[in-house]
Formats: C-alpha cells, sequence, structure tokens
C-alpha cells in the first residue's frame, strides 16, 4: 500500500490554544485582505489557500488540560467578541488567595504577589476553550483532522517540507495487520508546530537544525490535575486559591491549586518540578498528599472527583526558549516555551504566539515567499510583542528556587518589582531537569519513604485516577514508550536511583516486577525487570523528561489513543 501525499499550504501541528488560534487568525487575515482587493484596494488577492490543523486525540481538547486560569488578552484580540460568541468560560474571577500550608496549618497572604493576581481574568476547562475554537476554525474553512498524529518530521536539503503522521494497524511486534494504513506525507509550504511540551517532532528538530544552541535548557515541572463534583452551595464560583510549602519540601518547585471552575465544580491541582532532588518525588502522589491537609480537606468534604489528568509545563523562562523559526518551520506555544512561570499561565501567550505566526505566514502568502529570511520575522514578531514583554520580565523566575522556597520568595518578589533582574545577576543560568536528581542513598540514606495508602475518598491510587483520565489505546501496538536499554533499569538505575520512573510517572506506566527468570540476588531479594504499562499513558511527556539517564523516549501511538480528558 502506498504512502499518500497531502498537500496543504500552511498546516498546524497540534489542535491546542495556539495551533487553533493561528489558523483562525491566519483565515481572518486572508479573507479580509481579499475583500479589501475586492472594494478595490491595490494588490493582488491571495488564491484559495488550504490550511490544515493535525491533531492526534480522537476529539478536539480531547487531551487538553491546563490549570486553567486565562488572561483574556490575547482571546479579545484574536476575536473582541468572544463573550457574546459563546466563548465557554466557567467564571470571572471572584476572589483570590494565596496560602502557605504546613503539615498541619495554614497562613493566608495578607497580599497577593503582583504577579497572582487575577482580577479581570476568567476561570475555564482547556479542553472545552480549544473544542469551541476548533469549531470556529471549521467553519472558516480550516481542514481539523484528529486522529492525525505527526510521527516525524520531512526534511530535505535542510528546510522542513511537511511532517509524516503515524501508521495505523501495526502489531505489538512490529508487524502489519489486516487493518494496516500507512502514515500521510503531509507536506505544506509552512509547518508551524503546537504540539505541546516536549513534543515529539519538536525535540527531534530542536537538534537536527540546532535550534537550542546557545539556550538555557529547558526545565519542566508535571502538574496533576482532578475536578471534583461538590454538592450545591459548597464552591465559590470564580475563587481562585494558590498554596504553596506543604507537601513540597524545601527545594522541590511547585505548588497547588483550586479554582471554582462552577458552582459545583473544583479544579484542584498540584505543581511538582522535575527538577526535584528526590528520586521520589511524586507528582501524583503530591497532589494526594495535599488533598489531606485540613484546609484542602475541609473544601472537597462531601465531594468526589470525576475527572484527572496530568501535563508537563515548561517552566524554563525567556532564555530557555529555542530559535522560534527556521527554513520552512515555525515554532508556538508549548512547544517553544510560551509560558509565564510566575504567573502560573500559558494560554494567552499560546493563543498570541500563534496569532504572531498566521501574521507571519499572511505576509509570505502576500509576497508569495516562504523563504528562511521571510519566516524569520516570526523572530521579530515576538521580540516586539507584549508577550515577550511579559515573558521577560519572568526571565529569572524558576531560576531563582534553585536554593528552596525561602530564599526564592524575596528574590522573586525582588524581580517583579525590577523587570525581572535578580539580585544576583540578568541571566540566572539554567539547568535540565533530570541534572538534579540526586542517587537515592544520598537523600533517603534509610531507604525510600513509605507511600500512604489511598483511602479512596479523599485520595486515590494511580490506577483509579487513569480510569477517570478515560486513557484508552489499542493494546495491539508497538510500544510508544521507547526504552534504549532496560538492563539500566533492572541493574545501575536499580541500585542508583531506585526506579524514579515509579514515582514520577502520574499513570502508573512504568513497573518493576519480579523476574521469574532470574535466580535471586545474593542478599534473597529477587531481580526486578521492567514492565511498561503503555496503555495506560496520559500523553504528560514526563518520563522523556525526566529519567536520569535520557534513554526514555516518548513516541506518537497510532491516532485517537491516549486519555479522553472532561473539564480538564
Amino acid at each position: 500500500m502506498e504512502r499518500e501525499v497531502l498537500e496543504f499550504d500552511i498546516q498546524f501541528v497540534g489542535a491546542g490554544p495556539a495551533g487553533l488560534a493561528g489558523a483562525i487568525h491566519l483565515a481572518n487575515l486572508i479573507e479580509k485582505h481579499n475583500q479589501s482587493i475586492t472594494s478595490g484596494a491595490p494588490g493582488t488577492a491571495i488564491p484559495e489557500t488550504t490550511i490544515a490543523v493535525l491533531e492526534k486525540s480522537a476529539r478536539v481538547g480531547a487531551h487538553g488540560i491546563s490549570g486553567a486560569v486565562m488572561d483574556p488578552r490575547a482571546i479579545a484580540e484574536l476575536m473582541p467578541d468572544w463573550r457574546e460568541r459563546g466563548c465557554p468560560i466557567g467564571s470571572d474571577v471572584t476572589s483570590d488567595d494565596v496560602m502557605f500550608l504546613s503539615s498541619g496549618g495554614q497562613f493566608r497572604l495578607p497580599f497577593v504577589p503582583p504577579a497572582l493576581e487575577n482580577h479581570g481574568n476568567v476561570v475555564l476547562s482547556l479542553g472545552d476553550l480549544v473544542g469551541w475554537l476548533a469549531g470556529i476554525a471549521e467553519e472558516k474553512g480550516v481542514l481539523v483532522a484528529t486522529e492525525t498524529p505527526a510521527a516525524s518530521p520531512l526534511v530535505e536539503n535542510g528546510r522542513v517540507i511537511g511532517v509524516r503522521t503515524g501508521d495505523k494497524g501495526i502489531n505489538r511486534n512490529g508487524e502489519k495487520k489486516p487493518t494496516y494504513q500507512p502514515g500521510a506525507d503531509c507536506h505544506a509550504k509552512a509547518t508551524v508546530l503546537c504540539e505541546g511540551p516536549r513534543g515529539t517532532i519538536t525535540k527531534v528538530l530542536e537538534q537536527q537544525l540546532e535550534l537550542t544552541a546557545g539556550k538555557d535548557p529547558q526545565v519542566y515541572a508535571t502538574g496533576v490535575k482532578e475536578i471534583w463534583e461538590m454538592p450545591a452551595g459548597r464552591v465559590q464560583k470564580g475563587r481562585v486559591i494558590h498554596t504553596m510549602g506543604y507537601p513540597l519540601s524545601n527545594d522541590t518547585f511547585g505548588g497547588g491549586f483550586i479554582y471554582g471552575l462552577s458552582d459545583t465544580l473544583w479544579s484542584v491541582g498540584m505543581v511538582t518540578g522535575l527538577d526535584a532532588r528526590d528520586p521520589t518525588s511524586d507528582p501524583h502522589g503530591n497532589l494526594q498528599r495535599m488533598k489531606t491537609h485540613p484546609y484542602v480537606r475541609a473544601l472537597l468534604e462531601g465531594g468526589k472527583p470525576i475527572s484527572y489528568g496530568a501535563k508537563a509545563i515548561p517552566e524554563g523562562g525567556w532564555y530557555a526558549m529555542p530559535k522560534l523559526s527556521a527554513d520552512g518551520l515555525l515554532l508556538c506555544g508549548d512547544s517553544a516555551g510560551f509560558l509565564n512561570g510566575g504567573r502560573l499561565k500559558g494560554i494567552h501567550l499560546a493563543i498570541k504566539s500563534g496569532m504572531l505566526a498566521a501574521e507571519t505566514l499572511f505576509e509570505c502568502l502576500v509576497a508569495n515567499d516562504f523563504s528562511k529570511p521571510r519566516l524569520s520575522g516570526y523572530d521579530r514578531r515576538v521580540e516586539a510583542s507584549w508577550a515577550a514583554t511579559e515573558l521577560r520580565s519572568m526571565r529569572n523566575f524558576h531560576q531563582a528556587f534553585d536554593s528552596g522556597l525561602l530564599v526564592a520568595l524575596p528574590r522573586t518578589g525582588f524581580q517583579m518589582f525590577v523587570g525581572g533582574l535578580d539580585p544576583f545577576g540578568d541571566h540566572l543560568k539554567g539547568h535540565a531537569s533530570h541534572e538534579r536528581m540526586r542517587k537515592l542513598a544520598q537523600v533517603h540514606p534509610a531507604g525510600k519513604p513509605p507511600v500512604p495508602k489511598a483511602d479512596g475518598v479523599l485520595t486515590f491510587d494511580k490506577l483509579a485516577d487513569v480510569y477517570l483520565s478515560g486513557t484508552l489505546h489499542d493494546e495491539d501496538q508497538p510500544v510508544h514508550l521507547k526504552v534504549a536499554d532496560v538492563n539500566v533499569c533492572a541493574t545501575q538505575c536499580r541500585a542508583e536511583y531506585g526506579n524514579p520512573c515509579q514515582h514520577f510517572c502520574p499513570a502508573n506506566v512504568y513497573e518493576m516486577v519480579t523476574d521469574e527468570g532470574r535466580p535471586k540476588r545474593a542478599d534473597g531479594s529477587p531481580e526486578l525487570k521492567l514492565q511498561i504499562n503503555a496503555s495506560n499513558c496520559v500523553h504528560c511527556k514526563t518520563c522523556d523528561i525526566a529519567d536520569p539517564y535520557q534513554i526514555i523516549t516518548w513516541v506518537t501511538p497510532e491516532g485517537g489513543g491516549g486519555p479522553d480528558y472532561k473539564k480538564l
């Protein structure tokens, strides 16, 4: 069976806020331009333009997850009548609290740091938002292709000419099934990567095209989130609570959030830095522990979780962003690190990046010139935008936490008042997330601490939460989590780090199980082997990021597989 070749003018990879905003804005610009030409303005009309958005999930929004409190600045630029058109917000923000939690008590900050003030912002579900945007894009003639994962880049003579989508109908042994269907080669004059954090194609092209040369390494956190359904009257719609402290140690970046999504729904989540020193650091476990705090427990009492998900978050800031353009290529959204860690926000920056990409592509269409110099206009647009101003103002935010929370608080406060400058310099060097992990014996000389048992009412184990994520994959397909050498897992990693993949994965994908085919060790303990439960995967990319040996590679599974998030 021959591989189909599809020709588009412009293609966006990923139907998140960046890709969909870019497609909508480009369609609007073309329509406005052609209307002006029809009305007698000088110039030439742009011929019919094919704009495609390729999305790996079964429906747009199924893989969409964020906190989410959105700054509406960018969406108001995209469509000034966004409210009138029915943008699916949960609520306008009605109150802000920042809480410092200890193991048994809490302290409300007497003021909200400027970066965390949310007056004028809205609480929403990212999945609902992108589902709505997809409908608008389709109304404008954009092709939104679901179950179409971009698996590999197509590069000729240093120019990105498109992407190859994933094959379907391959069994777990790599053999073709009767349902085999090869992926298509999707060619375009320009490809815009909006894959989200640690994108599969972005990761390949960053190395192949040297997009990260001279840049700081990106550093990530993992956000884990549950939606709790509460009895009527128990949720203050629009209430925003951020927490710091418990259950995280002083030297672990992160914090919690509780948002009133509606009058019956709490959005409850925890962000844990993947640059944690402790190899047993567990983002899912941290959320469960946070919920046991008396302050949080009281808010959730009488409710039940109805949805769950997890996602990596690019926290590196301005200096960790890759080059944003190359020959035939633009990068947007989380793929390019458009996230303000100090404000805990990225949706508005993703939308703005997509719009700036669209303006660059519109210029290319008018000039009929998609050369590398013309596409580099995107970099200049970003540099001159309010998005860049905002990102530069938080350029050293995450790095300030390298010395721990108590030192970071005054440092980040200083940064916020002087435009991002840190007391120790204008450019604090970053580090890759996995580089800070210490050996197990250094952190826990007496062995791993016990894992609290879930009670099934307030706290839940990973498998129970994975069920709430709706994740589903065809079991008879190649494992999409590629481990270069499983012997490292059974020997070196077990001895040095205690197999941290069992802890940092929020979906119980990685398990060390008894290897019945090998004799016991000298101390009588069994030999272990890695078992990969790929069907549990929620596509968060944590393993690809946090593995201390960097031997795990996340690749796209068959299209349509993965989580089916609701209200996340």
